[in-house]
């Protein structure tokens, strides 16, 4: 079994990703390649201690690119959308 912090590698913070936060209590994480569902579930609610209601997950496939006259790929990695339950809020930043 992976650890927390395996499972969840970072947030994602973009200008996409907090307006779902603001609007419909929706994360965006980086995570494991390998994790499930079940895994991103339950490491989200041990980590932030809130109650997950929902996960999605894809794969971004990495993107090709040129340096001087050689192409290389960058690697593929996984996305989860995860949304929580109603009331529930995760902070990244404090706030005073």
């Amino acid at each position: 079994m992976r650890t927390l912090y395996e499972v969840i590698r970072r947030p994602i913070i973009s200008e996409k990703s907090t307006a779902l936060a603001a609007v419909g209590s929706r994360y965006a994480f980086e995570v494991a390649l390998m994790a499930n569902k079940q895994e991103i579930k339950d490491a989200v609610q041990r980590l932030f201690s809130v109650k997950v209601r929902e996960v999605r997950t894809m794969v971004m496939h990495g993107k090709v690119k040129r340096v001087g006259r050689f192409e290389t790929k960058r690697p593929n990695w996984k996305k989860a959308l995860v949304t929580l339950a109603e009331g529930q809020k995760i902070e990244f930043f404090q706030t005073k």
